[in-house]
């Protein structure tokens, strides 16, 4: 058995507890001890774990060992990264998928040790993914792989790479659930509503009946596979809480009913807002062709001011809502996904100890695995980070401040201090 003991390390575990030193015994890929340094509590070779022999010692100085991050609406084959923008987002199906995987690995580097996916531009890529990462072949995130991001054949303003998977009505959807499921994914995705980015109006044009969202929802529980849907309108969030949806993107246009519908069944599900997108074409678009005029053309400076009113709210009803999502841009690409927990900050108002927690604790909640917290019998999925993030989030946007990254016990990247 391998053993690794991070000694005089800062612990943010997650669990809602404030920062505090101490030390960390990790056994193979799980946590075995966490134990807070207290005066007199020491013991032999400096350390107050007892660890074998043989175990492996980081002596931290000092930094903060947090939780993996947790992406809440990853789309790993949204082909752009940093260092690797790229101007389409259908490619050849052969080196589509060899981004896919490379984006995962971009994505564990700097710092998400898990990822839940808000849909596909292939319909295996993620279901194959997932299972050469979870046997060790390839480096990524533990992914919850999802279906293609799919709407109805035909509807206006979508774009082509998301138009097509199946036809409209109840049995239609039904047999579309299912072959998704047949397929081996975790999730499934569903455009309940389109988008300002799409059409002019887009983000109130409703894609699918009542009936067809219900047959939606009943079909994946038979067939014990999970929701996630793009709801810009009020009435597509509200159809997507009514009909068991487990992660509702966006919300922008929420009203009152909505929110009071997600309060009252904020136990069971989660929402993923994905400011970055939007702050990106307000912002940083402009060399994509996307200046400030087209960004509100698109509805990116509207929805930020939505934004800001919306989830303020959101957090005073205790919703679970998650930072992340929507990178894999030009302009917003795979590997910026931590500019979201600062957005949390400067746009609506949490604290730096709230946006840690559900980027860590609330997101191993979504991944339903023992992920996002520092305790006994969790995965050891672990950042050693240089400073704290506490104090300023934006030490999680340079990779070079993640000393270590460590990933079910192995260390993805291994301590750039000595050990």
């Amino acid at each position: 058995m391998s053993a690794v003991l991070f000694r005089d390390v800062r612990i943010f575990d997650g669990t809602g507890t404030a920062p505090y030193a101490g030390e960390v015994l990790v056994r193979d890929q799980s946590i075995e001890a966490v134990t807070p340094r207290a005066a007199g509590s020491r013991t032999g070779n400096g350390s107050a774990i007892s660890a074998s022999p043989d175990a492996r010692i980081v002596d931290g100085a000092g930094a903060t060992l947090m939780p993996g991050l947790v992406e809440p609406h990853a789309h790993l084959s949204w082909p752009s990264s940093i260092g690797n923008v790229i101007n389409a987002m259908k490619l050849p199906a052969e080196e589509h998928l060899l981004i896919t995987a490379y984006n995962a690995r971009v994505t564990l580097d700097h710092g998400y040790t898990s990822a839940y996916s808000a849909g596909s531009l292939g319909q295996r890529f993620e279901v194959a993914l997932r299972d050469q990462i979870n046997a060790g072949h390839l480096p990524g995130p533990r992914l919850r792989a999802s279906s293609i991001e799919n709407a109805p054949v035909g509807v206006p303003g979508v774009p082509a790479a998301q138009d097509g998977a199946h036809a409209r009505g109840v049995e239609g959807l039904r047999s579309y659930v299912q072959q998704m499921a047949r397929l081996g994914v975790d999730t499934i995705k569903i455009l309940l509503s389109s988008d300002e980015g799409f059409a002019p109006g887009g983000a109130q044009t409703l894609l699918y009946t009542e009936a067809e969202v219900a047959a939606i929802g009943e079909t994946a529980r038979a067939e014990r596979v999970w929701l996630a849907c793009h709801a810009q309108a009020a009435e597509a969030v509200k159809m997507a809480v009514r009909h068991g949806f487990r992660l509702i993107n966006h919300c922008t246009y929420a009203d009152t009913e909505a929110l009071d519908l997600l309060e009252a069944n904020k136990d069971r599900l989660f929402v993923a807002p994905a400011p970055g997108l939007l702050y990106a074409r307000v912002h940083e678009a402009a060399e994509f062709g996307i200046d400030r005029a087209a960004a509100e053309r698109m509805g990116a400076v509207s929805g930020l001011e939505l934004m800001q009113r919306i989830y303020p709210e959101m957090r005073r009803r205790g919703i679970r809502v998650l930072p992340g999502g929507d990178y894999g841009f030009p302009y917003n690409p795979i590997g910026r996904n931590a500019r979201d927990l600062q957005l949390f900050v400067d746009l609506f108002g949490y604290e730096p100890a709230e946006v840690l927690t559900a980027a860590t604790r609330l997101g191993g909640e979504l991944m339903d695995l023992p992920v996002g917290q520092i305790r006994p019998g969790y995965l050891a999925d672990l950042l050693l980070i240089d400073g704290d993030p506490l104090q300023d989030l934006r030490i999680l946007q340079n990779k070079e401040r993640l000393l270590a990254i460590m990933q079910g016990g192995r260390f993805h990247k291994p301590p750039t201090r000595p050990t």
